[in-house]
């Protein structure tokens, strides 16, 4: 008995304890439904019944990130970047750094080169001007080709100091999607801004480049000479020597040049009159300028604007494609206007990829010259109607030059063309790109429009497609 009464009493003592617990469970949960009930009670007017609350709970929104709404993901895809090299010859120095500041953009790169046989002055001056300038110290990206390469023009060196270019930007240049060759004779039409924003709408693999394999009087005059290029060996520049000895046209991969030509009987006119007899073309005169500008443009166009991926191949040359052709152009007269084209229609992975353009005016005279005819104030209209973003050829520091930064690229003497990026003011003659903000903004004027409408044709179905590596 006395056993069983202890555990009767210990189980009772057991039940209150429970009871003293339970009591202020219960009264605590009464409270905490009533103080949340009181929370969401508001006036007539909607104010709630605690004023204060109110305004700390709006105070704390502001400082809690779960009260953030994150922005839309823009649909928009970044900006491209380009990667330029810049060639220039003895006294080309100023009109490199023109060129390099109408040019220049934070998030590009740039590859300047001037010819060894520039003077040690003249070099001197150019490498302080990319070393020293705030501007390209603070993003780092623009250098100058140090050890020069003798470069020719009518040889190989040219595409040789352009192979060299591009390894530099491969290695030492991050991220960029197209590589552009220019000279210290070219000049922009547009402003990086208007390039970029174009550009951002496009497939980073498209490659701009004026091709054909209608090759026709180059047959003849380009691909069955041998020449020699004493700039690939001696330390002063000489013209290219010939080899009495002809080749015959190659069998292993299919030759392109730049542009179409036209037909063997004109091809055949063409070869004697522009080579031996440019005073005869007076003696034609059904020929009128038109069809004359169009046979010219089989001179020659060196210039595009290549994709990253079809740079990357040229270098590395997996399938050695790029190293068999670079062989046979050593000792091609003329190869720039042939090297890439042939490379890039004997490749099946980038012969889809091509645009026949090189994005450039170029006006020839007539009767013809060797060299294009050197732009001025009177070619400024044709050069804005064409809706081109570049054009050559220049001569240095020509008034036209000038009208083309006040009126398309709003760059003011010694400046930079500016763009987004640009935030300072214009008073007092102030480069308005001394002051950086933001260097992905773009602002395009109206030379993205004129760009736009180049691209479209180009892309068009008339124009695209049935015009690759025919």
């Amino acid at each position: 008995m006395k056993g069983l009464k202890s555990y009767y009493m210990h189980l009772r003592h057991h039940q209150n304890m429970e009871r003293k617990w339970i009591f202020p469970l219960a009264i605590g949960s009464l409270v905490s439904l009533f103080l949340l009930f009181l929370t969401t009670i508001t006036t007539s007017d909607g104010i709630s019944v605690f004023p204060f609350y109110r305004s700390f709970s709006s105070l704390s929104s502001k400082f809690v990130e779960t009260k953030i709404h994150p922005l839309p993901i823009s649909n928009l895809p970044p900006p491209p970047r380009f990667a330029y090299v810049i060639s220039g010859s003895a006294g080309d120095a100023n009109m490199l750094k023109r060129t390099l500041q109408a040019l220049y953009h934070p998030n590009n790169q740039y590859v300047v080169h001037l010819d060894r046989e520039s003077s040690t002055q003249e070099r001197l001056d150019l490498s302080n001007f990319v070393k020293h300038h705030p501007v390209f110290l603070r993003f780092g990206n623009v250098r100058m080709i140090s050890k020069a390469n003798l470069v020719t023009y009518r040889g190989p060196t040219m595409v040789a100091n352009t192979l060299h270019a591009a390894a530099i930007l491969l290695r030492e240049g991050g991220d960029w999607d197209w590589f552009i060759n220019l000279s210290a004779s070219d000049y922009p039409l547009v402003t990086q801004d208007d390039l970029l924003h174009t550009f951002s709408s496009l497939p980073r693999d498209l490659n701009f480049i004026d091709h054909t394999s209608d090759i026709g009087w180059k047959e003849f005059q380009r691909a069955k000479p041998i020449i020699i290029d004493p700039g690939l060996y001696m330390t002063k520049k000489a013209d290219v020597f010939w080899i009495t000895q002809r080749r015959s046209v190659p069998t292993a991969f299919k030759l392109f040049t730049d542009v179409a030509s036209a037909s063997s009987l004109v091809d055949l006119c063409l070869q004697y009159m522009i080579q031996d007899f440019p005073f005869l073309l007076l003696l034609f005169p059904p020929m009128g300028p038109d069809i004359i500008e169009f046979l010219l443009s089989a001179l020659g166009s060196a210039w595009m604007a290549l994709s990253r991926p079809f740079i990357d191949y040229t270098i590395w040359g997996w399938d050695n494609i790029p190293r068999t052709v670079l062989m046979y152009y050593a000792n091609f007269i003329s190869s720039p206007e042939g090297y890439f084209h042939t490379v890039i229609c004997n490749s099946p992975q980038f012969l889809n990829t091509t645009v026949n353009s090189d994005l450039h005016f170029i006006s020839w005279d007539n009767p013809p010259k060797q060299h294009p005819h050197h732009l001025n104030v009177a070619d400024m209209q044709r050069m804005i109607e064409s809706n081109a973003p570049f054009a050559r050829k220049f001569p240095h520091e020509d008034p036209v030059l000038d009208k083309i930064d006040s009126e398309l690229l709003s760059r003011g003497p010694g400046m930079f063309t500016p763009g987004g990026w640009c935030i300072g003011s214009r008073e007092n003659g102030t480069d308005p790109c001394s002051a950086i903000g933001n260097t992905t903004v773009l602002r395009p004027g109206p030379g993205a429009k004129r760009l736009q409408s180049l691209i479209s044709s180009l892309l068009s179905n008339e124009n695209f497609q049935p015009r690759q590596c025919k």
